[in-house]
This record gives structure tokens, sequence and C-alpha cells, in this order.
């Protein structure tokens, strides 16, 4: 586990997804966005450069790009990030593919079958979780943690019904 400081002003303490890009999803799909947020909210680091937090985070999608507007907590505009989704494309697409045959063998399959895409699976999340990080390292520093649950979301604002 990758440790950080504990710095209340590097942390995100609220976030919503743009609710423009929003749609009526699954029992397991509202799950997985509900724990991402809750374990986010619970434990995160992010520091934006040359910002100071605690900060108010809403990400969308517009025009195949991610925005993550920062906010204070006192609701004023600390940054607007616009990161192209090309380079998360594939693993978005890859981790939507393994997350159906998950909960498919979910239903059907022995245990170390289970185990095996679900091994896959993490191993996807976890390069985009990276991939994530280094895209946005020059402007927000974040741990290992924080982008994994910031990558499930991505992925939930990506489901179009």
């Amino acid at each position: 586990m990758e440790a950080h400081p504990q710095d209340p002003t590097k942390r995100i303490t609220h976030l919503a997804l743009d609710e423009h890009s929003m749609v009526r999803r699954n029992a397991d799909i509202e799950s997985e966005r509900s724990i991402a947020i809750t374990d986010l909210l619970a434990d995160n680091y992010f520091a934006p450069v040359g910002a100071t937090g605690p900060f108010r985070l809403s990400l969308g999608i517009k025009d195949n790009r991610l925005v993550l507007d920062i906010n204070d907590t006192a609701r004023q505009q600390t940054e607007q990030l616009v990161l192209p989704l090309n380079a998360l494309r594939s693993h978005v697409k890859d981790y939507f593919t393994i997350c159906e045959s998950y909960y498919a063998a979910l239903k059907r399959a022995n245990p170390a079958q289970i185990e095996a895409i679900d091994m896959g699976r993490r191993g996807v999340h976890n390069e985009a979780a990276e991939l994530l990080r280094e895209r946005l390292a020059d402007r927000v520093e974040m741990d290992f943690a924080t982008a994994r649950r910031l990558f499930t979301l991505i992925c939930v604002l990506h489901i179009k019904g």
C-alpha cells in the first residue's frame, strides 16, 4: 500500500459526477460507483499543483475529454483540467469486457475461473490508474488508490445506457 501524507489540504472532500452523463445503471454498476465514491472520500490524496484544498471535484465527459472541475470548499473554482480520453479508451473498453465476463462467471463458473478473471480485471484497472496518474502528473499529484477509484468513476461516466 502506498503511503501518502494525511494533509487535510490535499484531499477531496466532495465528489460529483456530471449529471448530464448519468443514465440509469444496473445494480452492479451502481454498487461499484457507490463504493468508489465512498472509499475515495474516506481516504484519498489529491493535490493540484499550486492549489490549497480541501477540494470539491466534479467529473464529467465532454467532447471525448475527461473534465475535472476542481473547486475549493467555498465552491470557488481552483482549476479545470481537461484530459483527452484517447489514451484511456482501450483500458475502458478492456475493463468493460472483463467486467462482463466477471459478472457472468459469478453465476456459473468455478472459483478458480472467477479468480483468474478477477486478476485480469484488477490488472487492467491498475494499468489504467497508473496511466491516469502519468497523464495528470504535471497538474495533480495523487496516490494510486485515488487514481484507481477515479478510473472506476471514469468508466461509470462512459456508460450510455
